[in-house]
């Protein structure tokens, strides 16, 4: 039986802020691994990779939403999700853990927070001690972006 009133995360961090997605959006979480460049691929757009045969465009989420490139390290991870039919990887800084949460501690977003347009954020969960931003990851792209997107995940 599902309990609509328990919203189960993949958390991440990106700099010293933690979000939050669906974990049914989730695929995988990957250790980092050798990207190839796109010629004339959007700025957030690291590349592709091949993940068992298929081609996967990876997106740097912190350049996506606005936070300064940083090298990425051991901690880097890349979440591969799909997103209305589209498979693709996001690059984060590093994956913290998968939680549960009621759904009732989760606030509207404030019209803006920090570098991530308010569009984006589904709402705002207040734990005991952290702040955790839902990212609504269909919104994070434009029409046009998406667009581009799909043309890189034509297998």
């Amino acid at each position: 039986m599902k309990d609509d009133s328990i919203l189960q995360l993949v958390t991440f961090k990106l700099e010293n802020d933690e979000f939050g997605v669906d974990i049914l959006r989730v695929q995988e979480i990957n250790r980092m691994m050798n990207i190839t460049k796109i010629p004339n691929a959007p700025t957030f757009t690291e590349g592709v990779i091949n993940l068992r045969g298929k081609i996967i465009p990876i997106i740097d989420l912190r350049k996506k939403l606005g936070f300064v490139s940083r090298v990425y390290d051991k901690s880097t991870r890349i979440i591969v999700v799909e997103l209305d039919g589209i498979v693709l990887g996001f690059v984060v800084d590093s994956v913290s853990e998968v939680l549960r949460i009621p759904r009732d501690i989760i606030e509207p977003p404030p019209s803006i927070i920090g570098n991530v347009e308010s569009d984006f954020i589904e709402g705002v969960g207040k734990l005991q001690d952290r702040l955790l931003i839902l990212l609504e990851l269909k919104k994070i792209f434009t029409n046009t972006e998406r667009k581009g997107i799909e043309k890189i995940n034509l297998n």
